[in-house]
C-alpha cells in the first residue's frame, strides 16, 4: 500500500514518527506552513521557518524513504497581525522554489478583512506562479466561512480545479464539491473528523477528488490516521484500487499541477553510524 499525506506539520513530529509512517505505508507528503501556537512578531521568523521547510525537513524527511514537498504561506490566523503582513511581500521569492507546492494554507480564522486581504492576494499569488491553492476553512462558523471562501474564490483568477478546501465535514462536503475545487478532510483522534465518518462521506460522495489526510502537529494528533482510513476503507468493501485513488492517486494529481512533485525517494539507509548517538544523520560521510 502507498500513502500520500498531503497535510501535515512534521517539524512538530519525532524521527520516530518518520519511521512508523514509512512503514505503516507513507511514501510522499505534503507539510503546509502554518501557525507554530506562539504568535510570531517579526517576517524574519517566517523566513527561517520557511528555510527549514524547504530545506531541513526534506534532508529529515530522505532518510525514512519519505518525499517531502511544502506549501508556502501566510496563515490566515497570523494574517491579522500588522507586524507580519510583509510575509505577503517576500512570498514571491520562496513560490519560486522547487519542493514548494502550492500557497498555503490560507483561508480564515476568524473572517476578518485582514483575512480578506490575505486570502485574496495569496490566490492571486498561486495563479500567477502556476501553482494551486491549499486552503484552510476555518474552525469556527465553518459552513459560512466556507461560503465566503468560495466567493472569493470565484472572484479570483486561480480556477477551481486548482483549489483544496480543507478541513471539511459533513456540513461543508456539499458545497465543496459543487464549487468544483478538491475536497480535504482531517482526521483526527477527538476532533474534526474520525474514520467511520470519512469512510460515510466517500460511500455517500465517491472517491472522485477527494484527498484524506492527517493534519498531525504539536496537538492531540496521529500521523497515522492516513493508514487507519486506507484500512477502514477496505473493512468496509472499498477495493485496494479506491484505497489508491484516494490515499494516492488523488493528492499526485491536486499537488501535480504545480509540475514539482518529485515521488522517486531512495530507500532509507540507517546503517550509517550516527554521530555520538544522535537521532538523525548530520549530512555528509
Amino acid at each position: 500500500m502507498r500513502i500520500f499525506d498531503p497535510h501535515i506539520h512534521m517539524t512538530s513530529r519525532t524521527t520516530d514518527d518518520y519511521r512508523a509512517m514509512h512503514d505503516a505505508g507513507v511514501r510522499a507528503l505534503v507539510e503546509p506552513s502554518f501557525w507554530l501556537g506562539q504568535p510570531r512578531t517579526s517576517p524574519a521568523s517566517f523566513f527561517d521557518y520557511f528555510d527549514a521547510l524547504l530545506g531541513w525537513e526534506p534532508f529529515r524527511a530522505s532518510q525514512y524513504g519519505i518525499a517531502h514537498h511544502c506549501t508556502l504561506a501566510l496563515n490566515p490566523k497570523e494574517a491579522n497581525d500588522p507586524r507580519c503582513t510583509p510575509v505577503l511581500d517576500a512570498l514571491p521569492r520562496y513560490l519560486v522554489k522547487d519542493s514548494v507546492v502550492a500557497v498555503g494554507e490560507i483561508g480564515y480564522d476568524s473572517m476578518t478583512p485582514a483575512e480578506d486581504h490575505a486570502l485574496a492576494a495569496q490566490l492571486q499569488l498561486a495563479a500567477d506562479h502556476g501553482l494551486p491553492a491549499l486552503v484552510h476553512t476555518p474552525h469556527r462558523d465553518k459552513l459560512s466561512g466556507l461560503h465566503r471562501t468560495i466567493d472569493v474564490i470565484r472572484e479570483s483568477d486561480l480556477p477551481p480545479e486548482h483549489v483544496l478546501l480543507d478541513h471539511l465535514n459533513e456540513t461543508t462536503v456539499e458545497a465543496a464539491t459543487d464549487s468544483g475545487c478538491w475536497a480535504g478532510f482531517s482526521i483526527y483522534p477527538d476532533t474534526k473528523m474520525d474514520e467511520d465518518r470519512m469512510v460515510t462521506i466517500l460511500r455517500n460522495h465517491g472517491t472522485e477528488k477527494i484527498l484524506v489526510n492527517s493534519a498531525a502537529d504539536w496537538g492531540r494528533s496521529d500521523p497515522l490516521k492516513t493508514r487507519k482510513v486506507a484500512d477502514a476503507m477496505l473493512k468496509a468493501g472499498f477495493t485496494e484500487d479506491d484505497v489508491d485513488e484516494v490515499l494516492w492517486r488523488n493528492p499526485v494529481t491536486f499537488y501535480g499541477q504545480s509540475g514539482r512533485l518529485q515521488l522517486d525517494t531512495p530507500a532509507p539507509d540507517l546503517r550509517r553510524p550516527l554521530h555520538e548517538g544522535n537521532s538523525i544523520l548530520r549530512g555528509g560521510e
